[in-house]
């Protein structure tokens, strides 16, 4: 069971996690091992409250498909079981930054020192280049 806060959780039946191959180098245990977790979480078949199954569906994620499945690989451990709590971490990761909301971005304008600053240097940058001309006797 995955706990998310006090009153959400998941249960086990959920989410599928399929042991598979990892890629990359690794020696012959690689060829015989399936280490490697592919874990599959269907937002819209679960248990999650409306709020944060809308606030999935709505992420921009790459890893949330048009059917509304998070898939998540893990292979970075040598080791089932570890690869199998690394999915779950970045599961529980993802669902979590749903729930907090994002902070409103107030657009500001440049002070005036800035703006002064921006357009020395400009002039400066100018005058440079300017020198790079031709030379006339």
């Amino acid at each position: 069971m995955l706990q998310i806060s006090t009153h959400i959780m998941i249960q086990d039946e959920e989410i599928e996690m399929i042991p598979i191959r990892a890629q990359g180098a690794g020696g012959q245990n690689v060829n015989k091992v399936s280490s490697a977790i592919h874990l599959r979480f269907d937002v819209t078949a679960s248990s999650l409250p409306d709020y944060y199954k809308q606030q999935l569906l709505n992420l921009n994620d790459q890893r949330i498909n048009k059917e509304g499945i998070i898939v998540i690989k893990a292979q970075q451990f040598r080791t089932q079981e570890k690869n199998k709590e690394a999915a779950l971490e970045r599961l529980l990761e993802l669902i979590k930054s749903v729930t907090t909301p994002q902070k409103i971005r107030r657009p500001t304008k440049p002070t005036k020192g800035s703006k002064t600053r921006r357009l020395d240097s400009k002039n400066k940058r100018g005058k440079t280049k300017a020198m790079r001309g031709k030379v006339t006797d």
